[in-house]
């Protein structure tokens, strides 16, 4: 009578090498972020913060999307080339630990931005964050508010310099024509 084995051991070899080559490949890339959801006005600068790690030699893409809106960013390759889009070449700087710095943020910008990370043997893994740009209406708001506040404190001190100005200029002018004035008792009065 014959056994019935359910695994034999070249086909438990065969599991044990798939599981180990799936593993590796799920932990070949990893891109860790401490915040994917970023506040900005506009004029201001961001830092898309990412530390990518791989096993083999990578190529990071970025992306933009917003509603029907999707374009490239940049590629770069750590240490080998970087080619960012004309769109946002004075804009964008690249860091060779997959980070992206974008400055002068416009309203347009705000949208979901994708980093991809791709090996040469063609494994590849997306992040993503959402950026918000926000109109910098409180920031104006207050700037007015500030400049109109210096602006009436420097007239204030103006109308008191002036005041105080006017106050001596009239002492001196009295005190010219008390010097000019001759004494009482010292005219005569002629009869006619």
């Amino acid at each position: 009578m014959r056994r019935f084995r359910l695994w034999d051991v070249q086909d438990v070899a065969v599991f044990l090498s798939i599981a180990s080559y799936i593993c590796d490949l799920a932990g070949a890339i990893s891109i860790h972020s401490p915040q994917r959801s970023l506040t900005r006005s506009v004029q201001e600068d961001v830092f898309f913060s990412v530390d990518v790690s791989s096993d083999g030699l990578h190529t990071i893409q970025w992306n933009f999307m917003s509603g029907a809106v999707s374009r490239t960013i940049g590629t770069w390759q750590p240490g080998v080339f970087t080619n960012i889009t004309v769109d946002y070449s004075s804009r964008v700087q690249s860091y060779d630990n997959g980070s992206m710095g974008l400055s002068n943020l416009r309203l347009q910008d705000g949208g979901y931005y994708v980093v991809t990370v791709t090996e040469t043997e063609g494994s590849s893994k997306d992040s993503g964050f959402v950026l918000k740009v926000n109109e910098a209406l409180y920031e104006d708001l207050q700037y007015l508010s500030v400049s109109a506040l210096a602006l009436a404190g420097v007239a204030a001190l103006l109308m008191l310099l002036m005041w105080l100005l006017d106050k001596a200029y009239r002492r001196i002018v009295a005190w010219r024509r008390r010097r000019q004035m001759p004494e009482a008792n010292a005219t005569e009065l002629q009869p006619l």
